[in-house]
């Protein structure tokens, strides 16, 4: 009796044996070249970042096989500034520093949007509102931001610019976007504030600032920015991007789940999902703030048409130093990434 396997069975453990070979295969291609991954933050507890503590919070990092480390700062500023210094990997902040950082000889690159609007409020406190009546007023005024250099300091810029003022005309001061802002705004250390939700709602809602600007809405945003204004983005090196492209299309694929999340989410799941200490004390004005902004939201992480020519145009408003002709704006940000996240979460 031939105990040989038949031509049936040597085929068919052939079959097998080529079918795990290229599942190997395919499991090592899709393997992370880095799954650790530091990212920089500046005002996490800030509406503006929502995604990427619904990206945390949720395990949307975890899901896509990476373990991340944030690392908070006061502004964005300060968050650029660890990302050229080497201490981390990934920076989520605005846009515009893409440009910013290209018109200095440095190639960084968004690829993951978060915020289609700022959603950046400026108002004066209720006391000087009176004599405030454009951007004009505001000179001689201590104006606190995030961060001096941050997002919130591009807004105020750009609005002191609608008023024929420089920069200098007012005296900036960083005061952070959580209590610290509150403080300092109620302690009479600074006049008005250019910065982000929550804070912004909740001092309003209190009578306490009087706002002169808000880009909560597109209709707000175009009033401030002459068009759509990308905001909130995650964005590294250009050599980051090359040498690890599956780790950021695992970055991409958390921010744009969360985008999506966010964009069906209730005011009961929100509160659920983030922290408490970013509510100020008050859930109720904080969905409040929620609610102002929602539209500021990205539902897809796309960056806008026609966002990189307003942004660059906005900082060219009052950074003579800055020529938009000179920026080559296709090569500050790429909506590959999240055209290949929105395949996977539709």
């Amino acid at each position: 009796m031939n105990s040989s396997p038949t031509i049936g069975a040597r085929v068919a453990r052939i079959f097998v044996a080529v079918a795990l070979m290229l599942a190997t295969h395919h499991a090592s291609a899709q393997a992370l070249e880095k799954p650790n991954v530091s990212i920089a933050v500046g005002g996490k507890a800030g509406l503006y970042y929502l995604p990427l503590t619904i990206a945390e919070r949720l395990g949307y990092f975890k899901d896509e096989g990476l373990t991340v480390e944030i690392s908070d700062f006061a502004g964005g500023a300060k968050a650029l500034e660890a990302l050229v210094g080497g201490s981390v990997d990934v920076v989520a902040g605005a846009y515009e520093h893409t440009i910013n950082m290209q018109s200095k000889g440095q190639h960084i690159r968004s690829f993951a949007l978060m915020g289609q609007s700022p959603a950046i409020s400026i108002g004066v406190v209720s006391s000087k509102a009176a004599s405030i009546k454009g951007p004009k007023d505001l000179k001689g005024l201590k104006i606190g931001v995030s961060a001096p250099g941050s997002s919130t300091n591009v807004a105020l810029n750009t609005y002191l610019a609608q008023g024929g003022l420089k920069p200098s005309d007012v005296s900036v001061i960083g005061v952070g976007t959580g209590a610290g802002s509150l403080a300092a705004l109620r302690s009479g250390q600074i006049d008005g504030m250019s910065n982000i939700e929550p804070v912004m709602t909740m001092l309003e809602q209190k009578n306490e600032v009087k706002l002169l600007v808000s880009t909560r809405t597109a209709k707000g945003t175009q009033e401030l920015f002459g068009g759509a204004m990308p905001a909130a983005t995650l964005y590294a090196f250009d050599d980051f991007i090359k040498k690890y492209p599956r780790t950021t299309q695992a970055l991409a694929n958390a921010i744009i789940r969360a985008d999506r999340w966010i964009a069906k989410a209730g005011p009961s799941d929100v509160l659920k999902t983030v922290p408490e200490n970013y509510q100020l004390g008050d859930k109720a004005l904080y969905l409040a703030a929620f609610a102002s902004q929602r539209d500021a939201y990205s539902p897809d992480g796309l960056m806008p048409e026609s966002g990189p020519k307003t942004a660059a145009k906005a900082l060219a408003s009052f950074d003579a130093k800055l020529d938009p002709t000179k920026i080559v704006l296709g090569d500050t940000f790429t909506n590959d990434f999240a055209k290949q996240a929105g395949q996977k979460y539709k």
